[in-house]
C-alpha cells in the first residue's frame, strides 16, 4: 500500500504539503494536480493516459452539455457518450477478460485472453467523474469551466486509487475557494494516523492470520474456518476504512472535507443497517445514479425488488469481474428484499442482541462469498465450517486461536464506538490537547514499527 510506505510518510507527503502551503493559493490546485499524476505514475506510469483521456472527455461532456441544455436531445444524446465512453473503457480494462473466460467456459471455445492491466483505482476515479457529467446533466451543479478545477477533482491522491467515491457536488465549492487552517490540519493528521494504525496495527496482523488459514484448506476443521472466516471479516473492515481515514485526513490536511465512508457498520442490527453504515460513498452513488433513475420503490413492489437485485448485482460487479462477486452481490440483494418485505418488522418485535447476531453471521458468510475466489472454494470453505468432511477442532485450531484471541478482542472492541465515546469525554476532560498529539505519536511510532517488522502488507481495495 502506498501510503503506507516510509517513502510516502517521509519523502512524498512532506515534499506536497510543503509546496502546497508555499505557494501561492492561485497555484494550489497545480501543484495537487501535478502531485496527483505523479502519485498515480509512481505504480502506473502507462496508465495515467487513460486517466487524463477520463479528464478530458468528461470535461468536454460537461461542456457541450451545458452549452445544448435547452435542446434536450443534444444534451441527453451528448450523456449517453459519455457513459459509453467511460464505460467502455472501464468494461475493456476490467471486464473484457471475465468475459471472454465466462464465454470460452459456456460454449466450449478457445478465444485468447486480452493482455492489458487493470488499472489501479480505474472503478473510482470513472464513477467520480461520471458523477460530474450526469449532475451537470441534471443541472444539479452548474459546469465547471476551469480544467485544472475538473482535473483535481479527478486525480486527487488523497482517495484517487481506493475512494471514497467524492461526488463533484460535495467539493465543488472548496476545488475553487476552499479555507485552509491550522485546526481543520490538526484534524486531518489525527484520523490520517488513526487510519494508518487501523491499516498497519490491525488490517495487516488479522489479515495474516486469514491468508494462513485460507492458504491450508487441507487443514481446516469448523473452528479454524470460523477463526478465518472473522479474520478477514475484521481485516478488509479495518484495511479500507483505515484507507477511507487516511484520504479524509489528508484531504483535510489540503482544505477539502470528504464524507464520511464508514460508520460502525458491524454494530448494524440489519443487513440494511449495515449497507448505510459500510461504503457510504458507493452506496450513494447507486441509489443516486442507478437504483432512483430506474423508478427506485415509486413504481410497485415488483420493480422495487427487481431495482434492488440490479443494483446489487452491479455493486458485486463494481468490485470485481468474476462469478463469486456476483453471487456476492445478489446475495446481499436478496437479504435486502427479504428484509423490505417482512424481517425489518421482526427485527421491531425481538431483542436487539439476536438482530445483531443474525446481522453479523450474515455479513460473516457474505465475507467468504466476496473473498473466496471460485463457486468451488466457497463452498468448500462453507462446508468446512459446517463440519462437513472435517474434524470439529485440532490442536493447531488451539494454538491459532491461542495466539489471535487477544488481536480479535482488539479488533472488535475497535469496531464499536467506544473509541469515539472515549475521545468526546477525554476532550471535554483535557481542553489543551496534549493528549491528542501524544495518541498521534504512538500510533504514528506503532506503525512505522509494524512496517519495519512486516513484510506482509496488502491492501485489499487496490484491485477495484
Amino acid at each position: 500500500m502506498v501510503f503506507s510506505k516510509p517513502i510516502f510518510l517521509f519523502g512524498f507527503l512532506p515534499i506536497v504539503l510543503l509546496l502546497y502551503y508555499i505557494a501561492p493559493r492561485r497555484l494550489r490546485n497545480t501543484v495537487l494536480f501535478a502531485a496527483s499524476l505523479i502519485f498515480y505514475a509512481w505504480g502506473e506510469p502507462k496508465l495515467v493516459l487513460l486517466m487524463i483521456a477520463t479528464i478530458v472527455v468528461d470535461y468536454c461532456a460537461g461542456l457541450m452539455i451545458e452549452r445544448f441544455s435547452e435542446k434536450k436531445k443534444a444534451s441527453r444524446a451528448i450523456l449517453v457518450a459519455a457513459l459509453v465512453i467511460n464505460l467502455g473503457l472501464l468494461g475493456i480494462f476490467k471486464y473484457a477478460n471475465f468475459m471472454i473466460e465466462s464465454i470460452n467456459t459456456l460454449v466450449g471455445g478457445n478465444i485468447g485472453l486480452l493482455n492489458i492491466v487493470l488499472p489501479i483505482g480505474i472503478s473510482f476515479y470513472t464513477f467520480q467523474s461520471l458523477s460530474y457529467v450526469i449532475d451537470v446533466y441534471k443541472k444539479v451543479v452548474p459546469v465547471e469551466r476551469n480544467i485544472l478545477n475538473f482535473a483535481t477533482y479527478v486525480t486527487l491522491f488523497p482517495q484517487l486509487i481506493a475512494g471514497p467515491i467524492v461526488q463533484y457536488k460535495t467539493i465543488a465549492d472548496e476545488l475553487s475557494e476552499r479555507q485552509e487552517s491550522f485546526a481543520l490540519f490538526s484534524e486531518g493528521i489525527w484520523r490520517f494516523a488513526v487510519g494508518l494504525g487501523k491499516k498497519v496495527i490491525i488490517a495487516n496482523q488479522i489479515g495474516s492470520v486469514w491468508t494462513e488459514i485460507s492458504g491450508s484448506p487441507e487443514s481446516l476443521t469448523v473452528g479454524k474456518a470460523w477463526i478465518g472466516a472473522f479474520a478477514f471479516t475484521f481485516q478488509i473492515y479495518f484495511d479500507f476504512s483505515g484507507y477511507s481515514d487516511m484520504a479524509i485526513g489528508l484531504g483535510k490536511m489540503f482544505g477539502f472535507n470528504f464524507l464520511e465512508n464508514f460508520n460502525y457498520p458491524y454494530i448494524s442490527k440489519s443487513i440494511t443497517e449495515f449497507w448505510r453504515r459500510w461504503h457510504i460513498s458507493l452506496g450513494t452513488w447507486f441509489k443516486e445514479y442507478v437504483y432512483i433513475p430506474l423508478g427506485g420503490n415509486r413504481k410497485g413492489l415488483k420493480r422495487q425488488i427487481f431495482n434492488i437485485l440490479v443494483v446489487w448485482m452491479l455493486t458485486g460487479l463494481w468490485h470485481g469481474a468474476s462469478w463469486n462477486f456476483v453471487v456476492w452481490g445478489l446475495y446481499f440483494g436478496l437479504i435486502l428484499v427479504l428484509e423490505k418485505a417482512f424481517l425489518l418488522k421482526i427485527f421491531a418485535k425481538i431483542p436487539a442482541a439476536f438482530a445483531h447476531i443474525y446481522s453479523i453471521l450474515l455479513i460473516v458468510f457474505g465475507w467468504v462469498i466476496f473473498e473466496c475466489g471460485t463457486m468451488g472454494e466457497i463452498i468448500n470453505y462453507f462446508r468446512s465450517m459446517f463440519g462437513v468432511g472435517v474434524s470439529f477442532w485440532s490442536n493447531d485450531t488451539t494454538y491459532i486461536l491461542c495466539n489471535t484471541l487477544l488481536l480479535f478482542a482488539v479488533a472488535a472492541v475497535c469496531s464499536t464506538q467506544l473509541g469515539k465515546v472515549v475521545k468526546a469525554k477525554l476532550s471535554v476532560r483535557f481542553k489543551n490537547g496534549y493528549w491528542e498529539c501524544a495518541i498521534v505519536a504512538v500510533l504514528l511510532l506503532l506503525s512505522l514499527v509494524f512496517l519495519a517488522g512486516d513484510s506482509y502488507n496488502p491492501f485489499l481495495y487496490f484491485r477495484f
